[in-house]
């Protein structure tokens, strides 16, 4: 379900907003929010509801690890959209798990008409960093369709 109002989507956003996600905004086209389900210092396993405004997605980026890594994303309210490099876009609506691995170019972000949260599990590897690449274009952003 598309929410373009926020007090819509604040009822369906389970987690919560968070806070505004300064520290990685230069990363991300509109504004992001962050909140962390768990606490780094207590697991091994990072968990961030990351919510989106309308239009809003990160930069292309990649998930580097050796072995292991990479990342699961739980999608919670709104839709959006997931791409891997050299493939078409993945609508994303509650209940879409997709699955990451290591290395793998991406980038994920809200349809341009809802705000979108989803769950974003950071899986442990060996040697892993998250990688910032160029940021999705407009031009590229607006040719995806429904």
């Amino acid at each position: 379900m598309k929410f373009q109002s926020y007090e819509e989507f604040e009822k369906a956003n389970t987690f919560g907003l968070g806070d505004f996600n300064s520290d990685y905004a230069e990363y991300f086209i509109g504004k992001s929010y962050l909140k962390p389900l768990t606490n780094p210092n207590e697991t091994s396993v990072g968990l961030l509801n990351v919510t989106f405004e309308p239009g809003c997605r990160n930069n292309w980026h990649i998930h580097k690890a050796k072995s292991g890594g990479g990342q699961l994303l739980i999608c919670t309210a709104g839709e959006g959209w997931y791409q891997e490099e050299g493939k078409a876009p993945v609508s994303l609506t509650p209940g879409t798990i997709i699955t990451i691995p290591a290395n793998v170019k991406h980038w994920h972000g809200a349809k341009r008409d809802s705000w979108f949260s989803h769950i974003a599990v950071e899986i442990p590897g060996e040697d892993a960093a998250n990688v910032w690449c160029e940021p999705v274009t407009d031009e590229a952003y607006d040719k995806i369709e429904e």
